[in-house]
This record gives structure tokens, sequence and C-alpha cells, in this order.
């Protein structure tokens, strides 16, 4: 069986930088107390009509075939992580195709919201190890600042969350001992509402939330139950990179870098310290982009990759928790 591995990897944000000052000017909030919660200083937020899910996934899906040293041409199949498509319907993957302009590949679209990416990633390592395909782009990207209340009502949840996209190229790999050397998938849906956006959708179409409760209806803006959120989150995160550990015979001393999801810089340290990591061994970029969901983790393996953080022979973790509940890991000998 081959082994499949990341070749190449690339990142895209928005231009339009938007600081805690620039919020605390929409809504009744300040620096201190967006820091103190979340360690979160700036994020990007899209400002223009040029711009969208697609169009940044395109940039960085450019600079991960670039890394790669591919010809687009060699891409044979699209995974897509997003909660933010373009469209309701179709899904961004086929557009991606489009503006990727090339052959009539196949597309699939993953909705998994915070591990999206590492979902997206285990179907490819799968697809690489039985030799369906040769190489496939991974993409995660998200727009959130087009959906967020931001106003004093909704800071809670839109101080936290930025946009930006981040791909990996997954090719077979030339060693079987370098490449992804496991993944690990669970979910939990009782708590489905404890983060979740209700409407619109096709149980609350968007006429009918204008004609019976009008434009106050919080149930189009995204909802977190923030304090139950982190204490599951400060639990799955150590289990299933724990999980990732145990079945390929390692120990937490083993890693050399730890990309887990940018959802809370306080989680980030809190399973750090949980697990006995150095600063050495985790990385983290939420402080400049935010909550970027299932692109978090494609844009900071990228932007530490490109840091020199990320150098072959390393052990690189990746981890995610997040709406669902949905929670994984993968373990990749780089």
């Amino acid at each position: 069986m081959n082994s499949a591995m990341i070749k190449g990897t690339g990142y895209y944000v928005p231009k339009n930088v938007v600081t805690n000052e620039d919020l605390s000017k929409l809504m009744d909030t300040n620096s201190e107390w967006i820091i103190e919660r979340t360690g979160i200083k700036e994020r990007r937020w899209i400002d223009n009509d040029d711009e969208s899910t697609s169009s940044m996934a395109l940039e960085a899906s450019k600079n991960a075939i670039t890394d790669a040293g591919i010809d687009k041409s060699e891409i044979d199949f699209i995974i897509f992580a997003t909660l933010s498509p373009d469209y309701y319907f179709p899904g961004p993957g086929v557009t991606l195709q489009k503006e990727l302009d090339i052959d009539t590949i196949g597309a699939l679209d993953v909705r998994n919201q915070c591990s999206g990416f590492l979902y997206a990633l285990s179907i490819a390592d799968q697809y690489i190890k039985t030799g369906m395909y040769n190489n496939i782009l991974v993409v995660g990207s998200e727009y959130h600042s087009g959906g967020l209340d931001k106003t004093t009502r909704g800071r809670g949840v839109s101080v936290i969350f930025g946009d930006g996209a981040g791909a990996a190229i997954v090719s077979k790999s030339p060693d079987k001992n370098r490449g992804i050397l496991s993944t690990h998938l669970h979910s939990q849906g009782e708590h489905a509402e404890e983060l979740a956006l209700i409407g619109p959708s096709t149980r609350r179409w968007v006429p009918e939330i204008i004609d019976n409760e009008g434009k106050d209806d919080q149930s189009i803006y995204p909802y977190m139950n923030g304090t139950f959120v982190f204490k599951q989150a400060v639990t799955r995160f150590p289990q299933v990179i724990g999980e990732a550990l145990q079945q390929n015979n390692l120990q937490t001393t083993d890693i050399d870098l730890l990309i887990p999801h940018q959802a809370n810089l306080r989680i980030s340290q809190f399973v750090q310290r949980s697990m006995k990591l150095t600063d050495d061994q985790v990385f983290n970029n939420i402080q400049k982009y935010g909550n970027t969901t299932a692109a978090s983790i494609p844009i900071a393996l990228a932007e530490a990759k490109l840091e020199g953080r990320v150098k072959e022979g390393d052990l690189i973790c990746l981890a995610a928790f997040g709406s669902g509940f949905t929670w994984a890991s993968a373990l990749i000998r780089w």
C-alpha cells in the first residue's frame, strides 16, 4: 500500500486587517477584553465584492501547487472543506476546479467545520494509499465576516472569526516511512446545537425568517455556548492527540510540532500545559488571523513551513475540535 505525504502547502488571507481597536468602534468591547478571552489581536476580513470563499481558495491552491513543484494538470482530485460556501449549492469544489482551469476531475465538498481540513486530509490519505489518485488538492477556505453579528449583542462570537484559505497537495510518498502515519476522526452529534448556525436552512428558509420574525431573528447568526465548547475542547484535544501517538507507539516528547486548530489561544495553551509540551513544540497564529475554521490548520501549517518550523523528518501532529461536535487528528512524518 502507498504512503501519502503533503508535498506542498500554501495559504491566502485578505489584505484588510481588522484590529481589536477597529471592533471597539462597532461594538462595546476593547482589545484587553478580546485578548484576555481569546488571545486574538487582529484578523482579516474581506472588504470588497471581488473576494469569496472560492477566490481565496484559488490563491491558496496556486501557492500550494507552486510549493509542491507540480503542474496543475497533475492534480486528479479536489477535496474542499468549508462551512461558508459561495452558494447554498453547488459546493465550492466545482468552482475551484473551474477557476483553476483544469480537467473535469472529481470535486468533493466536506462539511465538518473546524475539523473539516483534517477530515478532508484523511479522505485524501486513503485515496492515495489505495492508488486511486496521485495528486489531490485539499483545501480549507472560510468567509466568515459577511455573516457575523457585528454589534455588542454578537461580540462573543464576532470578535473570534476571520477570513482566509489554506491548501495542501497530497501525493504518493517515495518513502513509506515518510508521510501521513495515521488519521483519527470522531463526532458527537448530541451537542450539535451548542455551536451552530440554525438558519437559514432547509428547516428555516430565508423568507420564513424575514416574514415571520424580521431581521432581528438571531438564528441567522452563529451561536456558540462558549464555556461548554471550551470544556469539551480541552478534553477532546488531548484525547485525539494521544490516540494518534498511541497507535504509532510514540510519546508527546517525540512531537516536533503540534499545530492545533486555531479556535482560541486559551484552549491551545491549556492543551499545551496538560500535555507538558514546550513552546517550541506548539504553533499558534490565531493572534494574527483569528479563527478561520476549516482554513486554520492549513494556514498555520503553510506559515510554519515558511518559517522553518516544519522540516524533513519532523513529527508533525495536527489536531482539531469544533462544531458538530467533531474532532480529529493526523500524525505526519514530514
